[in-house]
Formats: structure tokens, sequence, C-alpha cells
């Protein structure tokens, strides 16, 4: 089985950062999932970003990108519903 590599965009990690301890530890286990899974189950393509996925988790999301031919996850944006979405 191949596992995907995540890679963080500067800004999402320093979203991430802001959060409250229990969400970044909730989120941090949905991350690390993406490795095994990038498409995990809920998981929704996003249609204003091209290529991109999000995941829930409570009121927060995760927006990735998922580069298949070198087997990578790319953390995008990371914070609550009514923030990751604007651009």
């Amino acid at each position: 089985m191949a596992f995907y590599e995540l890679k963080w965009k500067p800004s999402a990690r320093r979203e991430l950062r802001t959060l409250p301890q229990p969400v970044i530890a909730s989120l941090m286990i949905l991350i690390d999932g993406l490795k095994e899974n990038p498409y995990p189950q809920g998981a929704k393509k996003m249609t204003a970003m091209q290529d991109a996925w999000r995941i829930r988790q409570g009121d927060y999301r995760v927006v990735y990108k998922v580069i298949g031919n070198i087997l990578t996850v790319e953390i995008i944006r990371v914070g609550h519903r009514r923030d990751v979405y604007q651009a």
C-alpha cells in the first residue's frame, strides 16, 4: 500500500495554530488519516477550487489538494467553516 506525503502551505499551519487545542488534536487525527486514504468517507470535491477537496470535523474544515502522480496531499486551508472558504 502506498502512503501519501503530507505537505502544508505555511498559511495553513498558521491557521491551525490559532484554533483551540482540542480542535487541533481532532483535526490532526483526521489529517494524518489522509496519508493512507486521501479520499475518506465524507470527503467532498470542491467546485470553487480546481482539484481541491474538503473534510470536516464538526464546524471545522480542512481543504486540501491531492497530487496523485507524486502521492502528495497538500493542506491548503484549516479553519472554522465560516472562514475557510473565503479567498
